[in-house]
């Protein structure tokens, strides 16, 4: 353990600050309908992703928080949308929402076409809703249901809407298959970003924590841009120029 701690590299000062942030994680609510949902006034991001994509361990992964997600012990039961906040020293300045996996082939169809219709409406209406995370198995792509979610989406990531596809499980894949299985879900999620995730090997945890992290505050990250080019000094004109 020692030894594949010291082989980790040096956290940096954003990498820090997302992480240290996404520690603040507690539960909010849960909500089994839309109208149940509390109306907020912070960003919300969401995460998707059939059932068994290893959802809840990334959450849990994120927010160094066990057990903050967990799954049922019958995958595709658990029909309802959990909320958890976000935000230090007790000011919440965004939420974290767990959607239910989908895609459960022993759920009823009734459940199923009940919570389809829960979470189109929730990724089609949910006005502080900023972005959306969709976890997937990289040994399973993306698959029919995963490409209807995206469908539903769309419209709203063309107006801004955050998007990212997290291939878990990554450490079940060597090099070849990893670098074959973005290119396909790049591919499929039509040039989205897409990011190899594993919880074993915390293998883009931090990178992933920076996303988050700038989705929920884009005004600091552009007041950073703003300083860092104030301090930039001008370039010099070559003799001639007007």
């Amino acid at each position: 353990m020692a030894a594949a701690l010291a082989a980790q590299p040096p956290q940096s000062a954003e990498a820090k600050i997302a992480m240290g942030w996404l520690h603040t994680a507690k539960f909010l609510t849960t909500a089994p309908e839309l109208k149940h949902l509390p109306e907020l006034d912070v960003p919300e991001i969401a995460f998707v992703g059939r059932s068994n994509a290893g959802k809840s361990t990334c959450i849990n992964t994120l927010t160094q928080v066990n057990r903050l997600a967990f799954a049922s012990k019958t995958p595709g039961r658990t029909q309802s949308i959990n909320l958890f906040s976000l935000g230090k020293q007790g000011l919440m300045d965004a939420v974290l929402a767990d959607l239910p996996g989908y895609g459960y082939a022993a759920v009823p169809k009734a459940a199923k076409f009940r919570w389809q219709q829960v979470m189109g409406n929730y990724l089609q209406t949910r006005e502080t809703l900023k972005g959306v995370v969709l976890l997937c198995d990289p040994r399973l792509g993306l698959t029919e249901l995963d490409e209807i979610l995206l469908d539903v989406i769309r419209p709203r990531v063309e107006e801004g809407l955050k998007f990212l596809v997290l291939l878990t499980k990554s450490d079940k894949l060597n090099k070849t298959e990893a670098a074959k299985a973005l290119s396909i879900v790049r591919l499929q999620a039509g040039g989205g970003d897409v990011k190899l995730f594993s919880a074993l090997k915390r293998q883009g945890v931090e990178e992933v924590a920076q996303h988050l992290w700038q989705w929920a505050h884009p005004t600091e990250k552009a007041v950073k841009a703003d300083k860092t080019a104030a301090a930039t000094p001008p370039a010099e004109e070559e003799p001639g120029e007007s």
